[in-house]
């Protein structure tokens, strides 16, 4: 009773394509495969330790009095 002969899985896999169909089936198999080899890529190009990516740095705008430019100092109410 906790295992399954081959017979059931031949009855599962008959009810499976009775109610999905072949096409669908294979279409399933494709997206399948290709999720499978996309992560597979994705896995082998970012677990590169000789060329660590650095993000870039920030660029500051020299300090200028611009009329529209805020000051970031909160200032207290008196």
């Amino acid at each position: 009773m906790g295992s399954f002969s081959i017979w059931h899985w031949l009855i599962v896999l008959v009810v499976v394509i009775a109610i999905f169909g072949t096409k669908k089936l294979r279409n399933v198999g494709s997206d399948l495969g290709a999720a499978v080899k996309g992560f597979k890529d994705g896995v082998k190009d970012g677990g590169t330790a000789d060329d660590p990516q650095v993000p870039p740095q920030q660029v500051t705008a020299n300090k200028v009095n611009d009329p529209n430019t805020v000051d970031v100092d909160a200032k207290t109410k008196s």
